[in-house]
């Protein structure tokens, strides 16, 4: 089936804007990183209602929860 109905795919709304509130109000930040040529990038703070978005080796604060990636998961970078 397709988004919103059962059966796989995409999750119900109410999950993804329970995420999305619980994360914004948590404050996922960016932590440090190093970018593909090797540069260090130290950690910020994201605004109030944003969160930390992006890749392994690119962080950006944004609203939008496709590009979001969690703390847990920037850990997981510093391990590869």
């Amino acid at each position: 089936m397709g988004p919103g109905g059962t059966g796989g795919g995409w999750p119900p709304a109410g999950t993804v804007l329970a995420v999305v509130a619980s994360l914004a109000a948590g404050g996922e930040d960016c932590l440090w990183y190093v970018d593909r040529n090797g540069s260090w990038h130290p950690g910020f703070d994201c605004e109030f209602f944003t969160f930390c978005c992006g890749t392994c080796h690119q962080r950006f604060c944004c609203r939008d929860p496709m590009r979001l990636i969690t703390e847990r998961q920037q850990r997981h970078c510093l391990a590869f």
